[in-house]
C-alpha cells in the first residue's frame, strides 16, 4: 500500500517509479491554451476508496497569485489523508505545494511533505528556469540538479496537463511530460482511450478517459489497470481515478468542488 492511497491527488505519484526509460522526443503533442483551465479560488475534493473501505480524502486548490523568486506565480496546494480504519494501519498525511509561472505554467518552487505509514519524504525545491537547474534545500548540502527544458514537478504536471488543448486528440494519442521527482527525471506518459459518459454523485458527465503508460509488475496488474476520467470541457477537471492493484482496487471520485473557472456540465 506504500505510496498508493493519497498520492492520487497528483495524477498518482505511485506510478512514476515504473516509468524509467528514455526521454520522449516530444514533451507534449498539444499546445497550451491561451485561456487557463483554472483560476484562483478553485478547490476540488475527492473521496478515496480502497475496495469497499472509505480510505481517505484529498483536496487540491489554487490559493492565490504571488511573487516567488522574481516570478508571478499561481500558488497551488494539495493535501490528502487517510481516514477511519485505513488510518489505523497505514496513517498517511501528504502535503504538496507548487508555485508555477502564470505565463509558462512551469514550476518555480515545489514543496513536498509526506508521511505514509512512517515513510517520510520532505522536499523544498527551487527551480532556475533560465539555467534549467533545480536545488533541493532539504538536502544536507544544496545540490544543483540539471534539468531538460520544460520540465514539471509532479504536482505542476497535473495543472499543466489540464491546460493542454486536446480538442483534436484521437484514441491512442500519447501525451508526454518530463517530470522531476526525487532528484530524477521521469517521462510521464498518458494515453487517450476514448470519450465516454460516467455517473457521479452530481449526475452524469462527459469525460475523456486516459490510461498512464506504466511498467507491468510493479504496482498495477498490467498497463491498462489505471484509468483517469477528465471532464471533456474547458475545465479538464479530474472526475475519477480508478486502478486495479496487485491486491485489491482503489478509486478516487470527485466529492465537492467550488470556484471553477467555468461551470461543469453535469446532466440529470
Amino acid at each position: 500500500m506504500k505510496k498508493t492511497i493519497i498520492i492520487l491527488i497528483a495524477f498518482t505519484v505511485s506510478l512514476l517509479p515504473g516509468l524509467r526509460g528514455q526521454m520522449p522526443d516530444t514533451i507534449a503533442q498539444f499546445p497550451l491554451k491561451k485561456q487557463h483551465a483554472f483560476q484562483v479560488g478553485e478547490e476540488i475534493s475527492y473521496r478515496i476508496h480502497y475496495g469497499l473501505v472509505n480510505a481517505g480524502r484529498a483536496t487540491i486548490k489554487v490559493k492565490d497569485i504571488k511573487e516567488v523568486n522574481g516570478h508571478q506565480v499561481y500558488h497551488l496546494w494539495g493535501y490528502g489523508r487517510t481516514r477511519g480504519m485505513t488510518d489505523w494501519f497505514f496513517r498517511t498525511r501528504d502535503r504538496y505545494e507548487t508555485f508555477i509561472d502564470v505565463n509558462t505554467l512551469e514550476p518555480v518552487k515545489f514543496i513536498r511533505d509526506v508521511d505514509e505509514g512512517g515513510y517520510i519524504i520532505k522536499r523544498n525545491i527551487d527551480f532556475n528556469r533560465e539555467a534549467n537547474t533545480a536545488v533541493d534545500h532539504d538536502l544536507k548540502a544544496d545540490t544543483v540538479f540539471s534539468l531538460p527544458e520544460n520540465v514539471q514537478d509532479i504536482f505542476s504536471a497535473f495543472y499543466f496537463a489540464r491546460n493542454l488543448d486536446v480538442s483534436t486528440i484521437q484514441p491512442g494519442d500519447v501525451i508526454h511530460i518530463p517530470v522531476f521527482l526525487d532528484h530524477e527525471i521521469f517521462p510521464f506518459r498518458i494515453k487517450f482511450v476514448q470519450r465516454e459518459v460516467i455517473n457521479t454523485k452530481f449526475g452524469k458527465i462527459r469525460c475523456l478517459r486516459f490510461v498512464p503508460v506504466v511498467q507491468e509488475g510493479r504496482v498495477f496488474k498490467d498497463e491498462d489497470d489505471l484509468f483517469l476520467w477528465i471532464s471533456d470541457d474547458a475545465n479538464h477537471v479530474p472526475i475519477r481515478i480508478k486502478s486495479e492493484l496487485l491486491v485489491g482496487s482503489i478509486k478516487a471520485d470527485i466529492s465537492d468542488f467550488k470556484g471553477l473557472k467555468r461551470k461543469l456540465d453535469f446532466q440529470d
